[in-house]
């Protein structure tokens, strides 16, 4: 099918120019259905040129490498079949992160990055309760709520990093323990998945050790591959595999500063989901239970005995569901619950904090 396509494209003396291969995509996509075919065809093309933003406009001009050109049909005939573009491309920036993702975990999405955000807001507020507390100033870095790029973030490596490291056998997870510095600042990501918001924690702020915990082995070989690029602030953070706090260490139980989690919650055997997720994304990280707030209803529950006192819950909900999951805040004990919306207007973050 492709090559009857570029038949038309090819010059005489063999020659395919980039932009005539997004003229392509973008047609393919079009005609798959996919609403932004133009953006999504030049991240294709981007990727197989081996290019970035910056040389964009150069390599549109330039002939298409043999290698190249056959990476781009097959990330092309991919996402022509409905496969999520992050997959496609094998990784997705969050954040101050470049992320390298696959089938064994969520793709990244906006919301998350928005409860990465109040993850990290709840942070700094627990910083500056505890520097006002003791009296003395703690070391914290900016959060940077609204965008990325906060002081102490250190760049990551490259996504295809990620891959070598993600292609080795998985190393046993790391056991999880909290620094004894009373400077430092503890949280937990739950359900990690690529390690996408706890990786954020530790790379935004230099006062913060994080567990990041997942059901899924698959899953947390892709977070050990994230981390292994990480940098410095990799030394902050450990994996655990397990359901929810069991992964946790006893001896942490009642220290930690934040607790965050995106927890599947949608309801098993529901067609509510588009096919480009039901049919690619792990359904461990989508499916909760009949009502799908079984996973929400253990990480509630359980937040009370985990956290510090004056410690956070930041917990993403499923669309209409924010008053049930407030009740069961309340029933737990925690005390100034509130919902956010996401950046679509939908109520989708919950907090609620440990009484002090």
């Amino acid at each position: 099918m492709l090559g009857e396509l570029r038949g038309d494209l090819v010059s005489a003396d063999g020659v395919v120019l980039w932009r005539e291969l997004l003229d392509e995509a973008t047609e393919r996509l079009t005609a798959s259905g996919m609403d932004s075919a133009g953006v999504e065809a030049r991240r294709i093309v981007t990727a197989a040129a081996g290019c970035d933003d910056t040389a964009w406009a150069a390599v549109l001009s330039r002939p298409a490498t043999r290698r190249g050109m056959a990476q781009f049909d097959s990330m092309l005939a991919r996402r022509a079949a409905g496969e999520p573009l992050q997959y496609v491309l094998g990784s997705w920036g969050f954040r101050t992160l470049d992320l390298f993702v696959d089938r064994r975990v969520l793709t990244p999405r906006p919301e998350t990055e928005v409860v990465a955000g109040y993850a990290l807001a709840e942070l700094r507020r627990r910083a500056e309760e505890l520097m006002a507390s003791r009296g003395a100033a703690l070391a914290a870095t900016d959060d940077g709520f609204a965008g990325s790029g906060g002081r102490g973030a250190v760049p990551p490596r490259s996504s295809t990093h990620a891959r070598v490291v993600a292609a080795r056998p998985a190393a046993p997870p790391s056991p999880a323990a909290a620094s004894e510095d009373p400077s430092m600042l503890l949280a937990a990501d739950l359900g990690c998945g690529s390690g996408a918001i706890g990786l954020s924690m530790a790379a935004e702020r230099t006062d913060t050790e994080v567990v990041c915990t997942d059901v899924s082995g698959e899953a947390l070989a892709v977070a050990s591959a994230n981390l292994a690029g990480l940098g410095r602030p990799a030394q902050r953070v450990r994996l655990a595999e397990g359901s929810w706090y069991e992964a946790l260490p006893p001896e942490l139980r009642g220290r930690f500063d934040v607790i965050v989690s995106t927890p599947p919650y949608i309801a098993d055997g529901s067609d509510s989901l588009p096919a480009e997720i039901a049919d690619h994304e792990p359904p461990v990280a989508l499916y909760s239970g009949s009502t799908g707030l079984d996973a929400t209803e253990v990480i509630v529950a359980g937040a009370p005995v985990w956290l510090a006192p004056g410690g956070g819950l930041v917990l993403e909900l499923s669309d209409g569901t924010d008053a049930e999951v407030r009740d069961l805040a309340h029933s737990a004990g925690l005390v100034d619950i509130a919902v956010h919306q996401d950046l679509a207007g939908s109520e989708r973050v919950l907090i609620a904090r440990r009484p002090t």
